[in-house]
């Protein structure tokens, strides 16, 4: 749908401060992809969002678990990390559908290993290194996550 400029990210505080504005700008049903090396701040950017909705405790990375769910008073927000993913097939095995609803926010690492059995994303977020900074472009693909899009870049 739309592409953003580049924004750069200076440090990992202002990294989960962008997670937060994120998160005031997106509705729920909105599910996010990061896209990124290793190391280049999806798992920081989605602590950001995952705080930005209430969560006071520790983000823990789901490498391992594939998912790590966040009941929060207005929301769920489920945190996948598919970089370990055998097979995209797994997805359906593990009910993955069940968490996409209009009560939830879905942040997605390595959406690339899921394939086809992801839905399309409202937003997509890419992000990359910049010397010892990080940057971040946003995609949306969806009426909502352009709307989203433009509050952020206003906000941040």
């Amino acid at each position: 749908m739309n592409t953003s400029d580049v924004i750069r990210l200076e440090d990992e505080t202002e990294t989960v401060r962008m997670g937060g504005v994120i998160a005031k700008h997106i509705g729920l049903g909105t599910t996010i992809f990061m896209h990124g090396d290793l190391g280049a701040g999806k798992t920081t950017m989605s602590r950001g969002i995952i705080q930005g909705f209430g969560h006071q405790g520790r983000v823990k990375s789901p490498t391992y678990t594939l998912v790590e769910p966040y009941e929060l008073d207005m929301c769920s927000v489920y945190h996948f990390d598919l970089y370990r993913l055998a097979d995209p097939e797994e997805l359906e095995f593990m009910g993955f559908r069940d968490y996409f609803n209009d009560k939830a926010v879905c942040l997605i690492e390595w959406p690339e290993k899921g394939q086809d059995f992801l839905p399309q994303a409202d937003l997509e977020l890419y992000l990359t290194y910049a010397d010892e900074q990080r940057e971040i472009r946003f995609k949306a693909n969806s009426e909502q996550g352009s709307e989203a899009v433009t509050k952020i870049i206003k906000s941040f």
